[in-house]
């Protein structure tokens, strides 16, 4: 009873994490209050150090103390993130902001994964994953999708703040909804032997899993740059329809039709593996975002808008594909550790994508900033097809 109300509970927690009406006028709410577009960089820079430091060790405290541990601490540094926004004017509170939803991300990442998962190998349907992981993320992408239009359509007629403070209002139910959450068995009545497994051992056995299956490490690879490129859509779009002369009015449209398009591929992308090998997959979505990625920079009229939105629609695939890749090769006693490394690995690249984007950005202007995207994952696609020729079964 227990394993069915968890994931009930995680649905409605993701829901009520990604009701943010504050999120579809964050660029220009930062930009009000003076954010400039390398400043902003400069904070995407922040957040990912700060989960490239703390994902692993957070994914290690999910495994020995419990994962309902770290999804509570994460919805409360997501009620704090929204009560400084409010009143931030400063650089110095945007980056404490970020650092915050650093330290909130990587104590979330890999321990809802390993809780849904553990959840559902004690209902015997671990098989279910990918299809539950992409339900949720669809979850996830429908109540954003109800933020942006809301949220759009208030800030048009009260101004951006108020977005915030109903945000702050979202998040103390999500915090709410993480202590309803129970532990999966496995981990609330580990052994003590168990529980005294020193931080080092997880960290290395992680590795040493990396090292002997390197066909995970590839397909991690591709997840990792996919989300780390999929991390500047989410971030910068705003900016480049502002500079294609869109009204904010539309933003929520605009919003709703990016997050509607990696729907499908999140609800279908276990459906897309009975069909496809995962090599397959990889490479035609690989190659579909890197071509989507160079449009998105040289055509500054509709054909880069809809570059865009393909893009979003190829990515869909990959964030459940490239997990359930991992998931179904791991075991429950380092599971959220070794998810947190694909955290990690995205952020690492998130890192450096990011000075990239903000060097070209700030001399071309965010299209310049897109065009460096394009040649990463251009040389993650040709990395992957080059790899893959010697690994004979993906």
């Amino acid at each position: 009873m227990n394993n069915i109300r968890n994931i009930r509970v995680l649905f409605a927690l993701r829901f009520f994490s990604s009701l943010i009406p504050a999120y579809v006028i964050e660029r220009l709410y930062w930009e009000e209050r003076g954010m400039t577009i390398q400043m902003v960089v400069y904070t995407e820079i922040i957040f990912a150090l700060t989960i490239v430091l703390l994902e692993v060790p957070t994914g290690v405290i999910a495994d020995k103390w419990g994962r309902k541990k770290m999804l509570v601490l994460s919805a409360l540094l997501g009620c704090c993130e929204f009560l400084i926004l409010i009143i931030a004017t400063e650089f110095w509170h945007f980056a404490l902001v970020v650092f915050l939803a650093g330290i909130s991300r990587s104590a979330s990442s890999g321990s809802e994964n390993a809780l849904l998962y553990d959840t559902l190998m004690q209902q015997g349907k671990g098989s279910h994953f990918e299809k539950l992981l992409g339900r949720l993320n669809a979850c996830d992408l429908l109540s954003a999708i109800l933020a942006a239009f809301c949220g759009s359509l208030l800030a048009g007629k009260f101004g951006l703040e108020l977005n915030y403070w109903l945000s702050l209002v979202s998040s103390g139910i999500a915090l709410m909804l993480a202590f309803l959450l129970v532990e999966p068995q496995k981990c609330a009545e580990g052994t003590d032997a168990e529980k005294a497994v020193p931080f080092k051992t997880y960290v290395t056995a992680s590795l040493r899993f990396f090292r002997k299956n390197p066909n995970v490490s590839l397909v991690m690879l591709s997840g990792m740059v996919t989300g780390a490129s999929m991390s500047y859509v989410g971030e910068f779009w705003q900016l480049y329809a502002s500079r294609l002369g869109t009204p904010v009015y539309f933003f929520g449209v605009l919003s709703s039709v990016i997050m509607l398009l990696q729907l499908p591929g999140n609800l279908l992308s276990y459906a897309l593996l009975r069909r496809f090998s995962y090599k397959r997959l990889i490479v035609c979505i690989t190659a579909t975002i890197a071509v989507g990625f160079l449009c998105v920079s040289i055509c500054h009229d509709s054909i880069g808008l809809a570059a865009m939105f393909i893009i979003c629609l190829f990515s869909g695939v990959m964030q459940p594909l490239a997990s359930g890749y991992l998931h179904h090769r791991i075991e429950s006693n380092t599971r959220a550790t070794i998810d947190s490394f694909q955290s990690l690995g995205e952020n690492v690249l998130s890192t450096f994508a990011g000075l990239g984007f903000g060097y070209f950005a700030a001399s071309y202007d965010v299209f310049g900033g897109y065009g460096f995207i394009a040649l990463l994952c251009f040389a993650s696609f040709v990395w992957f097809v080059y790899a893959s020729r010697s690994i004979k079964q993906m």
